[in-house]
């Protein structure tokens, strides 16, 4: 591997699995559809609850706004954070939406994906 993830030298046992969702996932934050696809990859974290992650083709990008929050996964790798902006910016959510730009090897079907808090948005509808 090129970029493996350095935090399975000291956690082997720790999952991060990758899967397509075979159903439709659609966001929605003060009333409006900020994202909606039948592509996105349902990722089943260790110690987390599963969180789906919806291609950048399918997401309102331009309802989001780059912040300079970022953190970091040694399973994923550096991430990148933007608030969600409707009606001129009057309704926000801060560092709502991430997103791994270029994940480490075992996670890189995360690129060019966003995923969202649930609890910063109005709703996640899996159907």
């Amino acid at each position: 591997m090129a970029n493996p993830a350095p935090g399975y030298a000291k956690k082997p046992e720790h999952r991060v699995d990758l899967m397509p969702e075979p159903r439709r996932v659609r966001v929605t934050f003060a009333g409006q559809s900020v994202a909606d696809t039948t592509d996105a990859v349902r990722c089943e974290e260790t110690g987390h609850e599963p969180v789906h992650y919806i291609p950048e083709k399918d997401v309102r990008l331009d309802l989001m706004r780059a912040t300079d929050h970022k953190t970091y996964c040694p399973f994923k790798g550096d991430c990148s954070y933007w608030t969600i902006e409707v009606e001129g910016g009057e309704k926000r959510a801060e560092n709502a939406v991430w997103s791994y730009r270029a994940p480490y090897d075992e996670a890189i079907g995360l690129a060019g994906h966003y995923a969202f808090y649930k609890s910063r948005v109005d709703a996640i509808e899996v159907s």
